[in-house]
C-alpha cells in the first residue's frame, strides 16, 4: 500500500487567510490541522492579492475583493469563505460559473449585532454620550440633550426581518417599544418572526427608533436615501449595523444637517474604516461604531472556525454548512495536479 493512502483528506491543499484584521488564527490554524491542510496567513493587499495567494486551493477572506480575474488568476481556487454573513465583496456568479464554491456564516452573531443595535438606539435616544463628553467637560448639560423619552410607548421600526432583525424586535418589545417591521418576504398584516408586518412607508413614517437589518444587494443599495429620510418622523433615530451602502450617506448627512432627523446610530459604513474627517463625526446625535457589532467572545469564536470548516469541508469532499452557491457544488472546478507517490 502506498503511503499516500494513508494520507489524511487534506493532504497537499493549501488554506490562505488574507485582507483579514484578526489578531490571532488558531481557531483556523485547527481546523485545518484536523483535516491535515496546509493553512497560512498572508495578509496581502488588493495589489498582491493574486500573487501572495497563487498556490491557494482555498482563500479567507475578510475585506479581499474576489473577482472573476483573480479567480482565473489562481488554477487551484475551489473554496472561498467569507467572514461573516456578507458575500458583497466576492462575484458570487463568477464563482458559480467556474465551480468555485463560496461560504459564509449567515447566523453567527446574531446575539451580539441585535444587542448592539439596540446598545446604539438606546444611546442616541438617551443623549448618552452627548451627556457622557459634557459632564467629563465640567457641565451638566440637560437642554443641549432634550427632550428624552421612556421606551414605553415609543414605536421601533426593524427593516428586514432575518435572524438578526427579529432578535432586535424580540429585545426592542422587552424594553417596552411597540415593534413594527418590514420584509420583502413578510405579507402586510400578517405576524413575521414574532414581528407585525407593515409597509415599508408605514415603518418609515411611524418609527421613533429604525433599525436596519437587510444584505446589501441592488435592491437594498441606498434604499434609504433622501426620499425614506423624508418620511420619517423628525425625532426619529436611524440604526445601521447592516451594511454602509444600504444608507445613502450623502442623503443621511443632509437630513442631520438640516435638523430633519432625531439621530443616528451607525456602525457599518460606505467608507470602511470611516474617515477621522468625515461629516458623520461632526453630529452631537451619532454614535459611530467602526464595523463591530459583530464582536463577542463568543461570536468572534465560532466566526473564525466555521469560516474555515466551510473551505475545508468543501476541498475535503464534504458537503459545507453554508455554501452561498450550492450550485457550484455539482459542478466544481477542475484542477488537474500531479500525484505523488512514495
Amino acid at each position: 500500500m502506498s503511503a499516500a493512502t494513508n494520507r489524511a483528506p487534506g493532504a497537499g491543499l493549501n488554506v490562505v487567510v488574507t485582507e483579514c484584521d484578526h489578531d490571532a488564527f488558531l481557531e483556523e490554524a485547527e481546523v485545518a490541522a484536523k483535516a491535515g491542510i496546509s493553512f497560512r496567513v498572508e495578509q496581502s493587499t488588493p495589489q498582491t492579492l493574486v500573487e501572495r495567494c497563487a498556490d491557494a486551493d482555498g482563500i479567507v477572506v475578510q475585506y479581499a475583493r474576489i473577482d472573476a480575474a483573480v479567480m482565473d488568476a489562481m488554477p487551484r481556487l475551489r473554496a472561498i469563505g467569507r467572514y461573516g454573513v456578507g458575500v458583497d465583496s466576492v462575484d458570487v456568479p463568477a464563482a458559480t460559473e467556474r465551480g468555485i464554491v463560496v461560504c459564509n456564516v449567515p447566523d453567527y452573531g446574531t446575539e451580539a449585532v441585535s444587542d448592539h443595535a439596540i446598545g446604539l438606539a438606546l444611546a442616541v435616544a438617551r443623549g448618552i454620550p452627548r451627556m457622557d463628553r459634557g459632564l467629563r467637560a465640567g457641565r451638566v448639560d440637560l437642554p443641549a440633550v432634550r427632550p428624552l423619552h421612556q421606551t414605553r410607548g415609543r414605536v421601533f421600526g426593524v427593516i428586514g426581518l432575518g435572524r438578526i432583525g427579529a432578535a432586535t424586535a424580540r429585545k426592542a418589545a422587552g424594553l417596552g417599544y411597540e415593534v413594527i417591521g418590514y420584509d420583502t418576504l413578510a405579507e402586510i398584516g400578517s405576524v413575521h418572526h414574532g414581528v407585525r408586518a407593515v409597509s415599508l412607508e408605514e415603518v418609515l413614517m411611524r418609527s421613533q427608533v429604525i433599525s436596519l437589518h437587510v444584505p446589501l444587494t441592488q435592491d437594498t443599495r441606498a434604499m434609504i436615501g433622501s426620499s425614506e429620510l423624508a418620511l420619517m418622523r423628525p425625532d426619529a433615530i436611524l440604526v445601521n449595523t447592516a451594511r454602509g451602502g444600504v444608507i445613502d450617506t450623502a442623503a443621511l448627512v443632509a437630513a442631520l444637517e438640516a435638523g430633519r432627523l432625531g439621530g443616528a446610530g451607525i456602525d457599518c459604513h460606505e467608507i470602511e474604516p470611516l474617515p477621522a474627517d468625515h461629516p458623520l463625526t461632526t453630529f452631537d446625535n451619532v454614535v459611530l461604531t467602526p464595523h463591530l457589532a459583530w464582536y463577542s467572545e463568543e461570536s468572534y469564536g465560532e466566526l473564525k472556525r466555521r469560516t474555515m470548516q466551510g473551505v475545508v469541508d468543501v476541498l475535503t469532499g464534504v458537503e459545507p454548512r453554508n455554501p452561498v452557491n450550492p450550485e457550484a457544488l455539482a459542478s466544481p472546478r477542475r484542477v488537474v495536479t500531479e500525484e505523488v507517490n512514495s
